[in-house]
């Protein structure tokens, strides 16, 4: 054993029966083998060649080693791997599925971008290519959904909620936020559901300043978004689900304007709300005080704001919560709609089901890690999420694939782990590329279904 060996070589002399030596000495091997699923998913998507179009290209061709979609390709897809930081580049430089995925020989291609090049990338991006890719997302998502469904939907939801995304350095239009108590970001993420689907499909994200107030930029996306569905999909009717901080007069004007559209929009409690619900309360106290229980009671009324032109419909819940070794507490909650079914309904199956975007924005920090915005530059930060939402937009599509199989509902946590993350040795011949993924993979089964599911043969 030479100095060279000795840091890639491990024994464990007295660990199990016989001596265990670990020698790091396979050349050509991976452990991101699974990732091929996600070349074959944008291949069918066209989400970076779309993302890829929108970017200018304005260096010195003759000083050009790595074409602007690799660059964006490198990113997307180490991000979908687990890799978040441009710091990883280095260490992926010569993973051959890494090379593979970008579309180089996975032995002898060109290493990938470093770290130094990826940093440039990422802040001589412009606020006109930003709108543009922003834009290409959407409109990339909408044109999945619609070729999936064949242009017939007859409802779609849109959920907008702002996330915090803490910060820890010198970034900029970075503030301090009292709700979240911390420096942050607010990025607004916008989801589509469709008819009476379970997933919610990511379509936007946009970074916001730490002191933007809920609706900054609510506007301009939905006026977005909504020309690009009524389009692809025009028999259907729109349902917008906003919590209490986008219950401003604008907004209300705007969706009220909007055809085919219906909202359920929370508002938060004031005077003259508190009169509306005395009666529904006084109900709740009753019948909590006879079961013991937290009780709700239900209705509706016409409320009108003092900035508001007309009034609108309040769904209100009157709740009394009672919680063990506390006294009951009264909690009212008001929401403003359109829609006209039973306040129950509206309160419970409505606006209480936009609860399932927590999961879906829970999937981006803790999963693809979209608060990994650590550039100074605001707009480099803001490529970034929009990289992280191109990898989630892949993963959810991966997660489609998988329908009627173990991984229809994991998360993307688990997608990455079950699915992407294979111990794999490359081999390369003239006529092919093979690899050589575990025989004990617990999860092939679902790995050959997606597999199949795009484009791929048996064979």
């Amino acid at each position: 054993m030479n100095d060279d060996t000795i840091p890639q070589t491990v024994l464990f002399p007295d660990l199990f029966n016989k001596p265990l030596v670990a020698t790091f000495d396979q050349p050509h091997a991976s452990s991101d083998g699974g990732a091929v699923l996600l070349k074959a998913a944008d291949a069918r998507y066209g989400l970076i060649e779309g993302l890829a179009r929108c970017l200018v290209d304005d260096r010195q061709p003759g000083k050009v080693r790595h074409a602007l979609t690799d660059l964006l390709a490198q990113r997307i897809f180490g991000l979908a791997c687990g890799h978040p930081d441009a710091n990883d580049a280095d260490r992926l430089a010569d993973d051959p599925i890494h090379k593979l995925l970008l579309g180089r020989d996975p032995i002898v291609g060109d290493p990938l971008a470093s770290q130094p090049t990826i940093s440039r990338f990422e802040n001589q991006v412009g606020v006109p290519e930003l709108y543009a890719m922003g834009c290409e997302l959407a409109a990339s998502v909408i044109a999945r959904h619609r070729q999936r469904l064949h242009g017939r939907a007859r409802r779609i939801t849109i959920d907008l909620d702002p996330t915090d995304d803490p910060t820890h350095g010198a970034q900029q239009l970075t503030f301090f936020n009292g709700h979240y108590d911390s420096w942050c970001y607010l990025p607004l993420l916008a989801f589509l559901t469709f008819n009476n689907e379970r997933d919610q499909y990511l379509c936007a994200a946009i970074l916001r300043p730490g002191n933007a107030p809920a609706t900054r930029g609510t506007l301009g996306l939905l006026r977005r978004l909504l020309p690009l569905l009524r389009i692809a999909f025009p028999k259907a009717r729109f349902l917008v689900r906003l919590d209490g901080g986008f219950a401003t007069p604008d907004v209300f004007e705007f969706l009220d304007a909007e055809p085919g559209l219906d909202y359920v929009v929370a508002m938060a409690e004031n005077a003259v709300l508190t009169r509306v619900a005395a009666s529904a309360m006084v109900d709740a106290r009753a019948q909590s005080e006879a079961s013991g229980q937290t009780a709700h009671v239900y209705t509706a009324a016409r409320y009108a704001a003092g900035t508001w032109p007309h009034e609108r419909r309040v769904v209100i819940k009157a709740e009394v919560v009672r919680l063990e070794g506390r006294a009951p507490r009264d909690n009212a909650r008001f929401v403003i709609t359109t829609l006209r079914q039973t306040p129950r309904f509206v309160y419970e199956r409505v606006y209480c089901a936009r609860g399932d975007i927590e999961n879906r924005i829970k999937e981006l920090h803790d999963g693809l890690q979209i608060d990994r915005t650590s550039c100074c530059r605001f707009w480099a930060n803001q490529l970034r999420v929009l990289l992280t939402a191109a990898a989630y937009v892949l993963m959810q599509e991966l997660r489609l694939r998988a329908a009627r199989t173990a991984c229809a509902r994991t998360q993307v946590t688990g997608l990455r782990e079950r699915l992407l993350k294979l111990g794999v040795h490359v081999v390369v011949s003239v006529r092919r590329i093979v690899l050589h993924l575990p025989t004990a993979t617990p999860d092939l089964d679902a790995w050959r279904h997606i597999a199949l599911a795009l484009g791929a043969r048996t064979g």
